[in-house]
């Protein structure tokens, strides 16, 4: 575990610090985006107070016991916006200032352009858009049916790849099996890569989708402190899957790039960045969290070991169905 740099806050969390700490993870992610001459700011501005309120309140996470089966999970399916993934990592104290800024995107640095399980608290690689939550339906799949364990399956997704189908078929099954430890954030801030997505912050069909799937949408302002809060709060422990459609505008906080196209992908240039951390209010001493813990007692580490499956066995000349062989392979 790293020291964080400058000064070091353990905080109560009130409102008015959410909000610095939103502006601290937007500052950090156009630092780290900007030092790099690539990556995603815009898309990491757009989703910060609701990884700030997530983080601080909600994310019952071990941060240094990565292998305590008890903790949360954090899927981060729309994974360009790792700047701002790495910047929570730094609000929590597990990497420093000069990693996240000199080490993003950088060859050989664990801080790559999308997050990978290099990093003990990246759970699946993502980036790829449409297969985030996918992932998090087998993790809160295995959480519920397999090993019993009280975590919580939090996915972040961009409206962009909410045209992905496989994110429908995913929500069906999370449904299915009343995956209600399963919660999507969708951060709906209108803008994709090469323009206005397919519904904008039409928050209402999107609504009737995600209810239409058989899960509980919940449409809230993306920027808003309480709204984000109460969200949070209703989305753990419900019967089915949560998705939180919050409204937000992508690169909010800075307004020479606020809800205008064109700037997905695109670091700031150093110019630019020093007028946006400006406007943002500053590089300021860091909020360093003190997270919530997992539920219960912690149990121990998982060991390999055990008896070795017993596989069915096949000769020459037996006739066998595929899916027959293939599930008793699944069953073994």
């Amino acid at each position: 575990l790293l020291t964080p740099w400058e000064l070091d806050m353990t905080i109560g969390i009130d409102n008015d610090t959410l909000r610095e700490l939103a502006a601290q993870l937007r500052v950090d992610s156009i630092l780290a985006s900007t030092s790099a001459g690539s990556g995603h700011p815009t898309s990491s501005m757009s989703e910060a107070h609701l990884m700030a309120v997530l983080l601080s309140s909600h994310l019952r996470y071990e941060w240094r016991h990565t292998d305590d089966t008890r903790k949360d999970r954090l899927i981060f399916s729309k994974g360009h916006a790792s700047p701002l993934l790495y910047a929570m990592f730094a609000a929590v104290g597990v990497i420093g200032e000069d990693e996240l800024v000199n080490g993003f995107r950088r060859v050989g640095s664990r801080l790559q352009g999308h997050p990978t399980p290099i990093l003990p608290w990246v759970d699946v690689a993502t980036g790829s858009l449409g297969q985030g939550l996918p992932d998090g339906v087998g993790i809160a799949l295995a959480g519920r049916y397999l090993e019993h364990l009280p975590y919580q399956v939090w996915v972040l997704c961009g409206d962009g790849e909410l045209a992905e189908g496989s994110v429908w078929e995913a929500l069906d099954k999370a449904a299915h099996y009343g995956l209600g430890n399963l919660t999507v954030i969708a951060d709906i801030n209108r803008l994709g890569q090469r323009g206005p997505t397919e519904l904008g912050w039409n928050l209402g069909v999107y609504q009737d989708r995600v209810n239409a799937f058989g899960a509980c949408a919940i449409a809230i302002d993306g920027h808003d402190i309480g709204e984000i809060d109460a969200a949070l709060t209703a989305a753990r422990g419900a019967a089915v899957p949560t998705v939180i459609l919050a409204k937000t505008v992508k690169g909010a906080g800075f307004s020479d790039i606020a809800d205008k196209e064109g700037g997905h992908g695109r670091a700031l240039p150093e110019d630019r960045a020093e007028r946006a951390v400006a406007e943002l209010g500053g590089r300021r001493p860091h909020i360093v969290l003190a997270c919530p813990e997992p539920e219960g007692s912690r149990p121990p580490p998982r060991t390999p070991g055990g008896a070795s499956p017993n596989l069915p066995r096949y000769k020459p000349g037996d006739l066998v169905a595929t899916r027959e062989a293939f599930g008793a392979a699944l069953v073994a």
